[in-house]
């Protein structure tokens, strides 16, 4: 890493960045393996260690697996982001060599066999935190973390990057470089942080995109697979830097890891366009390889208990051909990813027609289907159960138009609901208690559905019948209250209530074959 940074030094840093760009991404993973390395072997001597010593070695091994984690965003995100690497590149030129030296040093006390694990700990630890004044082991890897925190924000030009924050915590480390002996490195070009033009990119994002708060809420349950499937890239790929650039207004929405963050994915949105991409990132031995598509390119389905399959149309063959395979831990996981490709693809201004295959997650059965009013929508409401997990879930979706059949949220059943779950309200209202819904959709807001003091979710049926076959199916047998409930408000001057056997037909073939 620090040939890599030197070579740089040259009169027209600029072109250098861009002819040392693969190098330097890959040097960024270099120092994440060789972080995960460190970490793993402090496990090992926290281990061998009495438990007194184990909160102050917990910290600093969360640190730096953080450290990892950071160091890999920031190369992915450069890929996406490669015009903004030249903004950036002194600033890693700060940190990287103070990092790297910090990463040897741990290593060197771990494997130093002449004092026993202790003193090894010992030393380590009052050693390496007496360098500079004021930043013990852990706080200096807060440091480092902070520090790649603000580098991610400068280089994705988000609204929170604070140029003062990042220019207190460079003097630290430049502090800490000089306690080391480090070589200063090249003073940071500021021209190249071009503030009226972010100024301009950020005020166009102050709204977030629903996509990113997908996989934020924590989930309701985890129904784990028994069997996990291979995740293997096949790309085309090219190594990483390598891919030709995208458009400098770009916005990650999600990442996505698997087997242990060998692979992982991006969902990022063109702002020019609207449209949205997938970037996949693969680790062959010692080599990160990089393919992006857009999300009108690529088909999904679920090719095993745990796997979904993306593939893209390979025109010179004719036929389609694999472009990812993405294993996944829970049921759950699975479910959030193939709805927010599937919806992302659906919306995008590039997707010319999307197969009916797509819109049903293969190995789930439909228990139930009825139209529902929805926020002020009309949608289509299913219950879905999972044949390999035995989970349930809710999956309302677009009645019709242009984005028929379009997920708009899900929702996770409960294992072992209790009888208090559900309530019938009125003739066409139920009432579900403890239902998080994942929203894949900007205009719906979940909040208008809250009733009661403990915010239940109401689903308002089209039609009675339909709430009374919703009721039976979670309760097992009719339930008297459903003929007792209270007339709803608005069913007076309804044209469809009550419910016919052929309202109930027209209905289940106005919706057709959704999610069959």
């Amino acid at each position: 890493m620090d040939q890599i940074l030197h070579r740089a030094r040259t009169p027209n840093a600029r072109i250098a960045v861009q002819q040392l760009g693969p190098q330097l991404l890959n040097g960024c993973c270099h120092e994440a393996d060789r972080a995960d390395i460190v970490g793993f072997n402090l496990q090992g001597l926290r281990n061998s260690l009495p438990t007194s010593f184990h909160p102050h070695i917990n910290g600093i091994i969360e640190e730096i697996h953080s450290t990892s984690r950071l160091l890999r965003d920031l190369s992915e995100q450069a890929q996406i982001h490669i015009s903004q690497l030249t903004a950036v590149f002194d600033y890693l030129n700060v940190i990287l060599p103070c990092l790297c030296r910090t990463l040897r040093d741990i290593m060197t006390f771990i494997e130093d066999k002449s004092m026993n694990r202790e003193h090894r700990w010992r030393a380590m630890y009052h050693k390496l935190g007496n360098e500079l004044p004021g930043t013990t082991l852990p706080a200096r890897f807060i440091m480092y973390n902070q520090f790649l925190r603000l580098l991610q924000d400068l280089l994705t030009r988000s609204p929170n990057f604070d140029l003062n924050a990042m220019e207190s915590l460079r003097i630290r480390i430049l502090q800490l470089r000089e306690a080391r002996q480090i070589p200063p490195p090249n003073p940071i070009r500021t021209d190249l942080i071009r503030r009226d033009e972010a100024l301009e990119f950020w005020n166009q994002e102050t709204n977030s995109h629903w996509a990113e708060a997908i996989f934020t809420q924590p989930l309701p349950s985890r129904r784990e697979f028994k069997h996990q499937g291979r995740t293997d890239a096949y790309g085309p790929l090219q190594k990483l830097g390598h891919l030709p650039p995208v458009s400098r207004d770009v916005k990650i929405l999600v990442k996505r890891s698997f087997d242990n963050d060998r692979v992982s994915v991006i969902f990022f949105l063109q702002l020019r366009n609207q449209a949205p991409s997938l970037l996949i990132r693969s680790k062959v031995l010692n080599q990160n390889w990089v393919s992006a598509l857009g999300a009108h390119e690529l088909c999904i389905r679920r090719e095993s208990d745990s796997v979904l399959h993306l593939s893209k149309w390979s025109h010179t063959e004719q036929r389609a051909k694999p472009w990812a395979n993405l294993s996944f831990l829970t049921w759950e996981e699975m479910v959030l990813f193939y709805c927010t490709f599937l919806c992302l693809k659906v919306c995008s201004p590039l997707t010319v027609n999307v197969n009916p295959l797509e819109f049903h997650l293969r190995k789930e059965r439909r228990l139930f289907q009825a139209q529902i009013i929805d926020d002020g929508y009309q949608h289509v409401l299913m219950v879905f159960e999972d044949a390999i997990t035995g989970g349930c879930r809710l999956h309302a979706a677009v009645w019709e138009g242009k984005l028929r059949a379009c997920p708009v949220w899900t929702a996770f059943i409960p294992p072992n609901v209790s009888s208090s779950w559900l309530l019938r309200k009125t003739k066409r209202r139920i009432w579900l208690r403890d239902i998080q819904p994942y929203v894949f959709c900007e205009k719906y807001r979940p909040t208008h559905q809250r009733r009661g003091r403990f915010g239940a979710f109401e689903l308002a049926f089209a039609h009675s019948e339909a709430a009374t076959r919703f009721q039976e199916l979670f309760s097992g047998t009719p339930d008297a209250s459903a003929a007792s409930a209270a007339p709803d408000s608005t069913e007076g001057n309804d044209a469809v209530e009550p419910a016919s056997q052929s309202s109930r037909s027209t209905e289940v073939n106005a919706i057709g074959e959704i999610g069959s």
